[in-house]
């Protein structure tokens, strides 16, 4: 009787106890630096698909991709996100140095290219922009290499995005990486020498080439790939595509796991989700125009398939220690 008591008892607390579990366990919080318009969509669909809430901290334009991570640095103790998306891996690599990320090998991330990996697993990259020559379709120069900036015929003809910030920083690294910093430095001087006009983004290097103010720049391809679909005058180029050619730089998203996140095993859901190659083929068709990573993911007409690109082989670790390397030659380059 004792026995059949007890036992009702138990079954009675069931219910109150299921009550008392933590609500987290149906929620992750993600820190993201990628722009909200295309991250936002993303993450919502993962919200509808699992049923799990995401909780998102965004960068604001103001603080873009260091608003998040100098948070996360911070919270490194007490860390508050499961999940950190960049922009680029440069700032990812960058918590693994730290000691803020985890290693987690994700099963979406076969597939993707080591080269776009963290040897470690602290991050993956997927969904890339690569940098590109935009060429105004009136323009009689007709780049095939970033060397058509120190060309003569280019005198005065070509822009670039101040190399002291975004994505201009990293392509500029990765020169003094591949060429060496003798090699890069006089690239960079000839390029100046040669009347090369610094604009003070990628988006006003596109406008400079869409109303025929230059005749080509280096931008992003969502940027490129964007203007040419409103119908402006312009063409895009890969430059340094032939066997001798230093390739393309590609800047691919990275999601990282962060170290003793609250919610770790929807952490790596939502990290498996972000690297399958739905979310890639999503973001090809969204208008970030981003370069599936995953081999034979569908694509529209402007965003190149990753297979059909020579990437510059360059380690983001590597990129990410030049870049502060070259920081005071930059700022005398650009006069500041």
């Amino acid at each position: 009787m004792r026995n059949s008591i007890g036992v009702l008892v138990t079954l009675a607390l069931i219910p109150i106890l299921a009550s008392c579990r933590p609500t987290g366990s149906r929620t992750v919080v993600i820190y993201v630096s990628e722009d909200q318009v295309f991250s936002e969509p993303i993450l919502k669909d993962f919200e509808r698909e699992t049923g799990i809430t995401v909780k998102s901290v965004f960068d604001t334009e103001e603080s873009k991709s260091t608003g998040v991570t100098n948070r996360l640095i911070a919270e490194k103790d007490n860390p508050q996100a499961d999940v950190y998306w960049a922009n680029e891996p440069v700032r990812a690599d960058a918590l693994k140095q730290r000691g803020v990320s985890s290693a987690y090998d994700s099963p979406s991330a076969e597939g993707i290219a080591n080269q776009f990996k963290d040897p470690d697993h602290y991050w993956t990259g997927f969904s890339a922009r690569a940098r590109v020559l935009l060429v105004n379709t009136s323009s009689t120069i007709k780049p095939a290499s970033i060397m058509a900036y120190t060309e003569p015929s280019a005198k005065g003809r070509a822009a670039i995005a101040n190399p002291l910030f975004g994505t201009t920083t990293d392509y500029v690294a990765a020169l003094f990486t591949i060429w060496g910093d003798d090699r890069a430095k006089t690239f960079m001087n000839d390029m100046k020498n040669n009347g090369v006009k610094m604009t003070t983004s990628n988006g006003e290097s596109t406008d400079f080439v869409a109303t025929g103010q230059v005749d080509f720049s280096l931008v992003d391809t969502d940027d490129a790939v964007n203007t040419k679909k409103q119908g402006k005058p312009v063409e895009i180029v890969y430059p340094d595509q032939d066997s001798n050619g230093i390739g393309v730089l590609i800047l691919p998203n990275a999601v990282a796991l962060i170290k003793g996140g609250p919610h770790p095993e929807n952490g790596k859901r939502l990290i498996d989700y972000l690297l399958s190659k739905e979310t890639e083929r999503k973001l090809a068709f969204a208008d970030c125009a981003q370069i599936p990573l995953h081999a034979g993911v569908d694509t529209p007409p402007e965003v190149r398939r990753i297979e059909d690109i020579k990437p510059m082989r360059v380690g983001y670790a590597d990129l990410a220690r030049k870049m502060e390397e070259i920081q005071p030659f930059l700022k005398e380059w650009a006069g500041q």
